[in-house]
């Protein structure tokens, strides 16, 4: 069983690489076999772990974009009362775009579960993951087409959000079903793909970190009733406290983000998953 040492330090890795593009299942996956803790990651406790943190973080992610989602929701009740996207009304627009690209990671995870559960237990495939995960974000980089804003602000990142096309955006929420897989980064593929589709690492970023909490967040609900019915008192409280390791560590995370991403790139981000995963590679090899 997990102690809860152990789940304190999961829940803050999970609560910052969750939103820095380094993969959070990678590292709770690969974290536990390098400290030689004697977890069984494949068992139905540790995956009731994962998604308490990760619904943790889809609040935090929540509340902090509070003011948008308010705007997001508005904007979807307008559209379905003029039963038409009126692509001057930013967020609608918006709404719609999350909305669509929220489908592929759904259907993928409901189809592919079982699967891709099974690779929770191997530190090696995460590793390998890893390294891929930064080489996608290299490659993201030299794609983009365009520079960072110059003056940023929030209302004209929104702007430049909702110019996106629903196809765009379909494939940006395909990127993303593909950080079900432990190594590869949820913020790091839609961050990934929204760069490729024109916009700057500003509007990349908040695009995702918007993406991210109706995807985390309904993921997490499916799994609630067995968070609830956890049976050992030592296991509750375990993921009561993963659980808020996770939120403050994502609080810091995505206040930390979002200006960073103002005026910096996905490389530093990129170089460290490449040299982790070849690291972690060797070291769990030998």
């Amino acid at each position: 069983m997990i102690t809860i040492f152990q789940a304190i330090i999961i829940g803050l890795i999970q609560g910052i690489t969750e939103l820095f593009p380094i993969s959070s299942l990678g590292h709770s996956v690969i974290i536990p076999k390098l400290l030689n803790w004697n977890l069984n990651q494949n068992q139905p406790f540790f995956l009731t772990f994962l998604v308490a943190t990760h619904f943790a973080t889809a609040i935090v992610l929540f509340l902090f974009f509070f003011k948008e989602w308010k705007l997001i929701i508005k904007g979807l009740g307008r559209s379905l009362k003029a039963r038409v996207v009126d692509k001057t009304d930013t967020y609608a627009k918006m709404g719609w775009l999350l909305v669509v690209a929220t489908i592929p990671a759904g259907i993928i995870g409901l189809l592919f579960k079982d699967s891709i559960n099974k690779l929770f237990a191997s530190a090696k495939i995460a590793a390998m993951f890893l390294i891929i995960n930064g080489i996608i974000l290299f490659i993201a980089e030299k794609l983009r087409k365009t520079a960072n804003q110059k003056n940023y602000s929030s209302s004209k990142t929104d702007t430049e959000i909702a110019k996106l096309s629903f196809p765009k955006s379909v494939f940006i929420g395909i990127g993303q079903a593909f950080a079900l897989l432990p190594g590869i980064s949820r913020s790091g593929s839609s961050m990934a793909g929204s760069l490729f589709f024109g916009l700057d690492n500003a509007a990349a970023a908040r695009f995702s970190f918007l993406l991210a909490t109706p995807v985390i967040g309904a993921a997490a609900i499916l799994q609630l009733p067995t968070v609830f019915s956890a049976g050992e008192r030592s296991i509750r409280v375990a993921i009561l406290a993963g659980s808020l390791s996770a939120a403050i560590a994502a609080y810091i995370s995505v206040r930390f983000l979002v200006k960073y991403f103002q005026t910096k790139t996905l490389t530093p981000f990129a170089i460290y998953c490449v040299l982790a995963g070849i690291a972690y590679s060797i070291y769990l090899i030998y």
